[in-house]
């Protein structure tokens, strides 16, 4: 018998969920509802192919997920309440409390709250939709899936900064890694691809947000990100990796504030920074303009992503059963996707399937597959990530373990 399963994901000023039919994990409904708390609050709802829009100002999370309920009921997507039986939230950070997805409680709730102070840009949001959604379906169980969880099974040598050792004792500081879910879902996939559990790979999840993860024995090893997502790869709008000595430097040369500073590294910085736009498509278009900034992002860019992938190499001692490129950019750019391959293949002895590599992306003939030739000694595949999958999977299997 086919149940309904939400999965929420929430920002400061917006809503997005998709409605499951599990454990058939069919996609019902999307939808996104965003400029929450302003006057032009607006949203989409996605269903049979349709669109359905509306926009009113939206005081806050809890209006919102009226809003959704409405036009889930109204529409008929579903006939009433009693047909969701689950909610999964994704959630930034577990810390070092959540090496697993959990049941919400009171005390799972006031974890997340406490946890605010090493995800201050997203928790806030998180906590709003777990609060509306409760206000407005009591009755149905939620799930926190933590977006740190996947990478509790990394080694201390790789999550310990070279900082004084009572601030990780104190104060938690420490490397956690983030997109853990997409590794997750990327290393399962890959388990069934090469029809092994102890895989090594890595895995290149490189959207407007980016990481590298390094799985050993089919465990998260090593991964990009830091304390926060704001470490490791250059991104859209964030600098990645950098001398912490700029952040003081900028403070006194410029007199802007230390909130400020940070505000710039998270927003405006990475590929934005360098050259005015953070879309890749738009990156792009200016390369292809003969823009010299563009191609200097571009080039720092894509060194940041070789750089990790040749550490997590030598981390596994080149014993890599696939490299994976997922996210965004690469399961959709064709010429980034070469370009990376074509400056590793000496030292790993990997070379471009053209022909697979152009035909894999939006708008192409196929979604995922191999791009490297046979004889590759790392085959480099492209594998379309699927969070929110993840999300339902861990909701649906929590809540029939609690039933």
């Amino acid at each position: 018998m086919s149940e309904k399963y939400l999965v929420i994901n929430c920002g400061s000023s917006s809503l997005k969920f998709s409605l499951y039919e599990m454990p058939t994990e069919r996609v019902v409904s999307k939808g996104y509802i965003e400029k929450i708390g302003y006057d032009d609050s607006f949203w989409t709802v996605s269903y049979n192919d349709e669109k359905i829009t509306g926009a009113k100002r939206l005081e806050n999370h809890t209006d919102a997920v009226l809003v959704m309920i409405d036009e889930l009921i109204n529409n008929k997507i579903i006939k009433n309440l009693n047909e969701i039986k689950g909610i999964g939230h994704r959630i930034l950070h577990g810390g070092e409390i959540y090496s697993d997805s959990v049941i919400i409680d009171d005390k799972v709730l006031n974890d997340i709250t406490l946890m605010t102070n090493l995800g201050p840009l997203h928790h806030p949001g998180e906590i709003a939709g777990i609060k509306a959604m409760k206000e407005c379906l009591p009755d149905v169980l939620q799930v926190a899936v933590f977006d740190t969880a996947f990478h509790q099974t990394m080694p201390d040598f790789n999550y310990i900064y070279a900082i004084p050792y009572e601030w990780y004792q104190k104060y938690k500081v420490r490397r956690y890694g983030f997109h853990g879910t997409s590794h997750k879902y990327i290393t399962n996939k890959m388990q069934e691809i090469l029809g092994k559990t102890d895989v090594n790979l890595i895995i290149c999840h490189v959207g407007s947000g980016a990481s590298i993860t390094c799985i050993k024995n089919g465990l998260s090893y090593d991964t990009s990100m830091g304390l926060t997502p704001l470490d490791g790869l250059v991104m859209g709008t964030r600098s990645g990796a950098i001398d912490p000595s700029i952040i003081k430097f900028v403070v006194d040369e410029s007199g802007l504030s230390l909130e400020n500073v940070m505000e710039e590294l998270n927003k405006n910085s990475g590929l934005k920074g360098i050259c005015g736009k953070n879309d890749f498509r738009d990156v792009s278009a200016l390369m292809n303009n003969g823009d010299e900034q563009a191609k200097l992002a571009y080039k720092v860019f894509m060194d940041s992503i070789i750089k990790h992938i040749a550490e997590y190499y030598f981390e596994l001692n080149g014993r890599v059963d696939a490299m994976v490129f997922t996210a965004g950019i690469l399961e959709n750019n064709v010429q980034i996707r070469k370009d990376i391959i074509d400056n590793i293949a000496g030292a790993m002895n990997v070379s471009l399937d053209n022909q697979n590599n152009e035909n894999i992306g939006y708008g192409k003939d196929k979604k995922m597959g191999l791009i490297t030739s046979k004889e590759s000694k790392v085959p480099v595949y492209v594998v379309p990530t699927d969070e929110e999958v993840m999300i339902v999977r861990d909701t649906f299997r929590l809540i029939k373990e609690t039933l």
